[in-house]
This record gives structure tokens, sequence and C-alpha cells, in this order.
């Protein structure tokens, strides 16, 4: 349960006043105070910061309302979504399937560098990926040869897969056999359209 409102009030600021804190509308905001939208991770990390709470507490995941430094998010790390899903023709930060915050290292994000998690399912990416693992994406539009990339084909969901530039066009290749690798040409990329979303910077695997 969002804490977002509470907190507010608490703070005895209007939703418009805080809403120009975080430079966005007013509706916005009420969409994520009734929880009708899913706040983003960018505006939570504001909002923790603005009402002196933290993320955790923001979330409902936490019973400890933070005025007190020592629980406060520490300043060298940051927290990125993690992802079930990436569906087409929205932005990543506006996803409302988010399974779980995880933290990175705030230095991965220097140069102004984004990230996102993906859990992974199924089997396409084995060895190397196994289903339920957790992915680090950097956002990124363009790939190098050998990159195992978010992928988006042809309007569908994202796909997770190793990518090789071809003069031609693109592999699309899983590491699994099992699966088919598809090729698309460089018309294709255009008019698919083909688009990579971002490549993976680190896998995390819980036990």
């Amino acid at each position: 349960m969002l804490r977002l409102r509470e907190l507010r009030k608490k703070k005895k600021m209007s939703q418009q006043e805080l809403a120009d804190l975080l430079g966005v509308t007013q509706a916005t905001l009420s969409g994520w105070e009734t929880e009708k939208y899913r706040i983003d991770n960018n505006n939570l990390i504001k909002c923790s910061e603005i009402l002196d709470t933290t993320t955790d507490y923001l979330l409902g995941k936490s019973n400890i309302d933070n005025n007190i430094e020592f629980i406060s998010l520490p300043k060298d790390v940051i927290k990125i979504p993690v992802l079930g899903r990436i569906p087409a023709g929205i932005p990543i930060e506006a996803i409302e399937d988010v399974l779980e915050y995880i933290d990175i290292p705030e230095e991965m994000t220097r140069g102004g560098k984004e990230f996102f998690a993906l859990k992974i399912q199924g089997d396409s990416m084995y060895p190397e990926y196994l289903s339920g693992d957790i992915v680090i994406f950097e956002v990124s539009p363009t790939c190098e040869t050998g990159d195992d990339c978010a992928v988006m084909v042809n309007g569908d969901d994202a796909t997770f897969k190793r990518i090789e530039r071809k003069e031609n066009g693109i592999m699309v290749k899983p590491l699994n056999p099992e699966y088919e690798t598809m090729f698309f040409t460089n018309e294709e990329i255009e008019t698919k359209p083909v688009r990579i979303l971002g490549i993976a910077r680190e896998l995390r695997r819980r036990k």
C-alpha cells in the first residue's frame, strides 16, 4: 500500500505543491496516491527524499517511518525496477508490471546511464541464464556484436537474446540450440521495427 497521501499530509503539503516539486501534473500525483497508476522508480526516490522517508516505508514494505538518519536510503546505491515484461509501445519508466526493486551501485549511473532489470522467463538463454534469474540492463538503443540484449521485435513484448550484427542485418540468437535464431534485414529492422532496449550488464541469481 503506497503511503504517499499519508506522508504528504504529514508534511502539510498540497497535491499541487508536491507535484510542482516533482515536476509532474497534479493528476499524475493523484493517480499515484489512489494507486490508479504505479509510481516510477525515479519519482519514488524523489518522493522519499522530499517527504523525508525511505522508499520501503513509502511503498508499505516497512512499518518504520524514517525521520531517523541511520535507516535512510544509502547514498551510494539506487533502486531500479525489476520488470516481469516490457510491453510494446510503453516507455520503460512508465511500465506498471514492476515485480520488485533492487539496489545497484550509484557509480553505475555516472554519465547519465540508466538501468532496469528483467526477471528471465523460460530457457531460451540456457545455460548462461536460467528462468528466474534477474538481469540488469543498461538502457541503450544500440549494441555491439555479442551483446546480450532486451530486444523489441515486431511490436511484441521484449525478448532477451544475443545479438550478432551482419552487414545486411542482425541475428537475434537464443543460446539454447533448441530455439531458432531470427534474422532481420536492415530494411526489416526499420519496418517491423526491431529495437534494442538495453544491454545486459549484470546477472543476479538467487539460491
